[in-house]
């Protein structure tokens, strides 16, 4: 099965994208609390996603986000809102620096983030 494409792409509604904001250095909130910061994000037209840097909360994994997951970007405040939990993203296939732009890696990604409700967890 192919990981839907749309996962490679910001929501219409979030706020700067379209490469007008760097969001490198941004906290970023999962939907139960803060996860990490922002290392490097990109907005490439279908391929777009951000590197979060999880520091201690993950002993400094790494974990490449697909853009649709981020629902909000709030530029008072520096921070990138995520539509999973922390355990999604503790979860997630470990980032590889090394092969992370190829389309193998991509698909890894996107079948795992795939699986989840678009929104992130409904009502709890």
């Amino acid at each position: 099965m192919q990981p839907d494409p749309n996962l490679w792409a910001y929501h219409q509604d979030v706020y700067g994208t379209g490469g007008s904001m760097d969001l490198a250095g941004y906290t970023v909130e999962a939907t139960d609390g803060k996860i990490g910061s922002v290392d490097e994000a990109s907005y490439e037209v279908g391929e777009s996603y951000i590197v979060v840097d999880t520091g201690p909360w993950i002993f400094g994994k790494k974990v490449m986000l697909p853009a649709s997951v981020v629902t909000r970007v709030d530029p008072q405040e520096k921070r990138v809102h995520v539509s999973r939990t922390k355990q999604e993203i503790k979860d997630a296939p470990e980032f590889d620096a090394s092969s992370y732009k190829e389309s193998v890696y991509r698909d890894q990604i996107g079948t795992y983030y795939g699986k989840f409700p678009p929104y992130g967890p409904g009502p709890l």
